[in-house]
């Protein structure tokens, strides 16, 4: 696909343009109106296509659960193993910026399966829950208070920490918008051993002394919009001794990663990328006990 109509979807989905505009720019550069809404869905997330994991895979006992923030609950998908003689390190999972979405589901258990404690949160969860509409959830997630939400996360990991089935060591894997909320996150919690930034914003660079998770920074060669941002925060990571990797995979798109996106999905960049996560979490959290198959 074109990558100048690749790149308008994202500016269009990270509220830089209006749909309106996004659909006038879309037709122009696809030839007619018509040829932009059939091109449409190929931009845009095709659910169908992730259930990696199946909801119903009897290796995992998967429940939806809750903890407080400030006396606010907070809901989430937690996935586990269904042996149940064994902590797990556990990893938090933080969703795009279109909410919990049958997508963040799949790579909860995707985690689980691994063998991780693993719970997809859902930071709309407050405010009503992640709506069917993306539209929708992005202005949702728009409106959403930063400090409010980082201390969310901040007491997700606690929850983790404290949990049963955990051994106490937590980590977090976020995509996009995540991936910005965990720089954050490891800015704000002390609890936090291991973070995964999927193309995520980078954090105040004042507070980067303030972290003590190791980080996997991934991003996107073609990502333009977020890479600007790379080169001040290794410099800061670095110039504060902290534990931190960058990656960065040629040719491949923002939100590589998501696999119902036909447009951006990459194959080769994911799974190196996923392979890369895997080593990391259990380097820093502990290899988890295997799956009973």
């Amino acid at each position: 696909m074109d990558q100048r109509i690749i790149d308008l979807y994202d500016r269009f989905t990270h509220g830089q343009i209006s749909r309106r505009e996004f659909m006038d720019r879309l037709a122009s550069l696809a030839g007619s109106l018509a040829a932009a809404a059939a091109m449409l869905p190929l931009l845009q997330n095709d659910y169908a296509r992730a259930a990696i994991v199946p909801e119903n895979d009897a290796r995992l006992d998967i429940s939806t659960e809750q903890y407080l923030s400030a006396g606010t609950p907070v809901t989430g998908t937690l996935a586990r193993a269904r042996r149940v003689d064994a902590k797990r390190p556990a990893v938090l999972v933080i969703h795009e910026n279109r909410g919990l979405n049958p997508h963040i589901k799949d790579v909860t258990r995707r985690l689980a399966l691994e063998g991780y404690l693993a719970f997809g949160v859902d930071l709309l969860s407050p405010d009503g829950g992640t709506p069917a509409d993306e539209d929708k959830a992005r202005e949702m997630i728009a409106a959403l208070d930063r400090p409010t939400t980082v201390a969310r996360a901040v007491d997700a990991v606690r929850f983790l920490s404290a949990h049963t089935a955990s051994t106490g060591n937590v980590g977090a894997v976020g995509f996009c918008w995540g991936g910005g909320m965990v720089n954050l996150l490891a800015e704000a919690s002390p609890d936090l051993k291991a973070g995964v930034a999927y193309y995520g914003a980078q954090p105040p660079l004042d507070r980067v002394p303030d972290i003590k998770a190791a980080l996997l920074l991934q991003y996107a060669g073609l990502d333009a919009r977020i890479n600007e941002g790379i080169a001040a925060y290794e410099a800061a990571l670095k110039a504060a001794g902290k534990d931190y990797t960058v990656h960065i995979y040629d040719g491949a798109n923002h939100a590589f990663n998501n696999d119902t996106n036909p447009a951006r999905y990459d194959p080769k960049a994911a799974e190196l990328a996923w392979s890369r996560t895997g080593a990391f979490l259990a380097k820093h959290l502990g290899a988890p006990p295997p799956v009973e198959i």
